[in-house]
């Protein structure tokens, strides 16, 4: 699980380029993905499409986003039994270094007789199952069993339960259930029953798309926000939110002419390409809240090629999602307070999903933050409440941090309260009025912050960095020097009122320089570096 990671002292020690120097932050992207992902939403998504060797190309295009992947490892033979193909140790042994689960979904491909044959076979499968997944070093399964009729109701809880039994604990076991907006029993739709099956299982993957359908004759949204919402709605009804994930579709459907074709899939990048390659139209469906593209391919074009098939001459209508449709389904996790989402599939997504994705499933709409450097650390503080937004829209990452913002950030992140009785200064320039009175007031109570001058806060002051290295160094009680080696700084004279904390901040790992050898003190800090600091410093400050 997500809240079970946590950094280690030694990090902070590693992490020593970017959050206070005039360097943009890069290297260390992926260790802060941990501290993001220890309060953020649950995100994983399905490797299907590609060779297996391009799986972990794949999975780092999506960045620090995703928790766990579901590669297609484990299938059905025709006698029911376990078959297990293309594993690659060495993926698995990378994303655990990344601190990615990896749990591969079992598969009937869709075969009813297949599906049939092993729930009749249910207590073999199960065996084989966990000693592959042992095998292995996997962290889990996910069932992913279709198309079985509603009279195997039954049977398919029965084999969950099973194989929770016989699975260590600590491995994962989800399912993913198909969307049910009416709450239907019948039809192999039926087949899910979601209370019992939340009960044995970690979640449930509510595979909230294929609206239309392979095979579909009318053109329509692969997943309509009234079909995604009232699957969940549904769902809602049989398990709690924590173990609901929202199943959201990374593909869509096209329509022409010809029948063989109608509701056939198509990656989300692929669409974008023909409709300019075909000088095609995109408009968006208010109702469903679904972008509709269309083009038309002449007798004498170029022919495109999808998923191995030669598009025809003719106009298509293609339903799919893009930005502002997934926007819209990702804010449903945090209107129901799900525990994260899931997404079919990896290499199917447009080029610039995940520079929004983990921002819209948190709860954090910050349009300024997408393709941010700082995006992963503010992510982190956003979710741990110790910064916010200056608008619901909006983080400011470039602008200048204020001493009032600083003093609401520390005492927040540290957990204080006003000390009864203690005294509390009063500054003429911050009114009980003041939004940041409350703050201010515990941090000088507790020794962290007083006023530029007699009476004086200067509450929207910039911070300046050796401002922050002072408060900091305060708050974490900090030695000077600390266990480290203490960088000298040719702008930080020895007898400077900042040169202990700098030095114990530097011992520490947690501020760097610029190059010359400053440091810079009397220059401000922006909220972006602000964040990108708290991450640095998150260990000690949570221990």
């Amino acid at each position: 699980m997500k809240s079970s990671r946590r950094w280690s002292k030694l990090v902070v020690a590693l992490v020593v380029v970017g959050a206070l120097c005039n360097i943009t932050p890069m290297k260390h992207v992926q260790v802060l993905a941990e501290a993001t992902a220890a309060q953020g939403k649950f995100n994983m998504s399905y490797l299907f499409f590609g060779d297996p060797s391009t799986y972990t190309s794949q999975v780092n295009k999506s960045g620090d986003t995703l928790d766990e992947v579901s590669p297609s490892y484990f299938h059905l033979n025709a006698d029911g039994s376990l078959q297990v193909s293309d594993l690659d140790a060495t993926f698995i042994a990378d994303m655990h270094k990344e601190g990615k689960k990896v749990v591969p979904f079992l598969s009937n491909d869709f075969d009813q007789a297949v599906g049939e044959i092993a729930l009749n076979g249910r207590d073999a499968l199960v065996g084989q199952i966990v000693a592959a997944i042992q095998a292995n070093g996997l962290d889990g399964i996910q069932l992913d069993i279709e198309n079985v009729g509603a009279v195997y109701r039954d049977e398919y809880t029965d084999f969950v339960q099973k194989l929770r039994a016989q699975l260590p604990s600590n491995l994962e076991i989800s399912v993913a259930v198909a969307a049910n907006p009416t709450g239907t029993t019948t039809s192999w739709i039926g087949m899910y029953d979601y209370k019992a099956l939340a009960a044995v299982s970690d979640y449930l993957m509510v595979m909230a798309y294929d609206e239309s359908y392979p095979g579909d004759p009318t053109p329509g949204p692969v997943a309509s926000m009234p079909f995604v919402e009232k699957s969940i709605q549904y769902a809602l009804t049989q398990a709690p939110s924590n173990k609901i994930v929202l199943g959201v579709p990374l593909y869509g459907r096209y329509w022409n002419q010809d029948p063989i074709s109608n509701g056939a899939s198509i990656s989300a990048k692929s669409i974008q390409k023909l409709v300019t390659q075909y000088g095609g139209s995109v408009r968006y469906d208010t109702a469903s809240q679904s972008p509709v593209a269309t083009f038309t391919i002449g007798q004498g074009d170029a022919k495109a090629t999808i998923n191995g098939n030669v598009l025809s001459a003719g106009t298509y209508t293609v339903w799919y999602d893009n930005e502002q449709s997934l926007k819209a389904k990702l804010k449903l996790v945090g209107k129901y307070n799900l525990k994260g989402t899931g997404s079919w599939s990896l290499n199917q997504e447009a080029d610039d999903t995940w520079s929004y994705y983990q921002l819209w499933a948190d709860g954090f709409y910050f349009s300024d933050m997408q393709n941010n450097w700082a995006q992963a650390e503010v992510l982190n503080a956003a979710n741990r409440g110790w910064m916010v937004g200056v608008a619901a829209d909006q983080f400011a990452p470039d602008a200048a941090l204020t001493r009032a913002e600083a003093a609401t950030i520390i005492v927040r992140a540290l957990g204080l309260e006003s000390v009864a009785g203690a005294a509390s200064g009063t500054f003429s320039d911050v009114p009980a009025t003041h939004w940041a009175s409350q703050a201010i007031g515990i941090a000088q109570q507790n020794g962290l912050m007083q006023g530029i001058s007699e009476g004086r806060f200067a509450p929207d002051q910039s911070m300046t960095r050796e401002e922050m290295s002072v408060l900091l160094s305060r708050a974490l009680k900090l030695t000077t020097p600390a266990s480290g080696v203490a960088k000298q700084f040719t702008d930080v004279p020895a007898d400077s009122w900042s040169a202990g904390a700098i030095a114990a901040m530097s011992s520490s790992g947690l501020v760097d320089g610029f190059a010359g050898g400053t440091f810079r003190p009397s220059a401000s800090l922006t909220r972006a570096q602000m964040a990108a600091l708290l991450s640095r410093a998150q260990p000690l400050l949570t221990k």
